[in-house]
């Protein structure tokens, strides 16, 4: 069956960095968009960052534009979000996300997406 596996999630200090993978199996990965959604504790799960299957095509949320870096590595069936210059509004739980969606664009609305890791906590706190 489908498996996404979020790790390098934790505690960091304001204005520090964190990188978080997301290793996927049991799809082909590589025809697949990919996304990640964080929610923090009572708020709905918002849109963060997204790469098309292609890996031509990104986009970021308003929010983390310029501080996060989403990637993806098809050899590896990994996906990536590189985040620098984090801030205590970034505490969240992070899941990585697949959408089978083949268009030059990137989805933002999670109900599209298909597959679902099981989440990873990012505190941001001094």
């Amino acid at each position: 069956q489908v498996q996404l596996v979020e790790s390098g999630g934790g505690l960091v200090q304001p204005g520090g960095s964190l990188r978080l993978s997301c290793a996927a199996s049991g799809l082909t990965f590589s025809r697949f968009a990919v996304g990640w959604f964080r929610q923090a504790p009572g708020k709905e799960r918002e849109f963060v960052a997204g790469v098309t299957w292609s890996g031509r095509i990104t986009y970021y949320a308003d929010s983390v534009k310029g501080r996060f870096t989403i990637s993806r590595d098809n050899a590896k069936n990994t996906m990536y979000l590189q985040m620098n210059s984090l801030k205590p509004e970034d505490t969240a739980v992070y899941y990585c996300a697949t959408d089978g969606f083949k268009g030059n664009w990137v989805r933002r609305g999670g109900s599209l997406y298909d597959y679902w890791g099981q989440g990873t906590q990012v505190t941001v706190s001094s």
